[in-house]
């Protein structure tokens, strides 16, 4: 979905259109949250997410801040998911504003499908969204991007030359800032680039493992399924920055993105109908290394006060040592039913969850 959040927001807003708008937080750029996404006006200006909203008033004066509103966005995601569903049930659910669809079985041609998704979508929500189709989901990603907004870009393996090649390598899910950055210090800019460097050079400065897979990915290889039916073991948000943030200076920022990932997983396990007995943080850090902290809970809960804190408990206990890159919070040992000592279900004791 194109810029989802601020796309919801101007539906209800109409008198926004074509103005710098961006979610985040209370809507109050004077707080110390952060943006969690932002209109394509206001992307000219340089504002993106997890910049602090303070950062994005004094790059635009006139930007119009608004609060996160989590109801509206679940409410049209599951309607655009079901309107899609109505052209193909096959979908991989990869969060509130992403799917991957299976189409392998299908007969028609690619663009009439797109066409068709497109327009399902259109006609249930009002949104406009952006569709890749391509021989497998690294590529179809990477094709989804290519022309937003409302745009219908389909490659095949023909097209690995002319189309996915030229592009910078940060265009590869997985490949972010300081990726790019050492990539370019030994002289690789593009896939292209990427496709044909000499392997004995990626391993030595990325290591076996990752240099391996930057190779796959730049010749299209991807083998992953679409997985169309999975029982939950977990809930989990994560978020990805455009630019790292500082482990000290950022710290407000920090705390107030794992509040608002911490409340959207206990919203996600009370609509699935599950409680968590274990919260967990997941940072990762500019040179791609990664730190998680878990906490288990002496009784399961799905409420977003529980999951808040116990997250911010997590945070603490890890050693921020360098700049981040990504943000997620977990919810596992997974539970059905209503948990005891919810808001919808108050008890006169509680023992504590830790």
């Amino acid at each position: 979905m194109d810029a989802f959040y601020a796309s919801v927001e101007l539906l209800r807003r109409p008198e926004l259109r074509d103005k710098p708008v961006a979610i985040g937080g209370h809507g109050n750029p004077d707080s110390r949250g952060v943006v969690t996404t932002a209109t394509y006006a206001a992307r000219k200006y340089g504002i993106h997410s997890g910049m602090p909203l303070r950062k994005a008033a004094q790059l635009c004066r006139d930007c119009v801040f608004l609060p996160v509103d989590f109801d509206a966005y679940r409410h049209y995601s599951r309607r655009f998911k079901a309107a899609l569903a109505t052209v193909e049930p096959l979908i991989e659910d990869r969060g509130i504003d992403e799917v991957y669809v299976d189409l392998s079985a299908r007969s028609e041609d690619s663009a009439s499908l797109g066409t068709a998704m497109k327009r399902a979508i259109l006609e249930a929500t009002s949104l406009t969204c952006s569709v890749g189709i391509a021989p497998n989901k690294l590529l179809a990603k990477i094709s989804s991007d290519l022309d937003k907004p409302d745009g219908l870009t389909i490659i095949t393996e023909l097209h690995l030359q002319s189309r996915i090649w030229p592009l910078a390598a940060s265009c590869i899910n997985g490949i972010g800032p300081k990726a790019s950055a050492r990539l370019l210090a030994i002289g690789i800019a593009t896939i292209g680039e990427l496709a044909v460097a000499s392997p004995a050079l990626l391993q030595k400065h990325f290591g076996a493992t990752y240099s391996q897979w930057l190779l796959r990915v730049a010749h299209g290889i991807d083998s992953r399924p679409v997985e169309t039916v999975s029982e939950a073991k977990s809930r989990s948000r994560e978020t990805t920055f455009e630019q790292d943030l500082h482990p000290r200076r950022d710290l407000a920022a920090i705390r107030s993105l794992i509040r608002e990932l911490s409340v959207q997983v206990a919203r996600d396990l009370t609509r699935g109908g599950y409680s968590a007995r274990t919260v967990g943080v997941k940072v990762r850090y500019d040179d791609f290394t990664r730190a998680t902290r878990d906490l288990s809970l002496s009784r399961p809960t799905a409420t977003p006060d529980d999951i808040v804190k116990a997250a911010l408990v997590c945070l603490d206990r890890l050693s921020l040592h360098r700049r981040i890159r990504l943000l997620g919070v977990k919810a596992s040992n997974l539970e059905r039913g209503e948990p005891a000592g919810t808001a919808e279900s108050p008890q006169p004791t509680q023992a504590p969850l830790f």
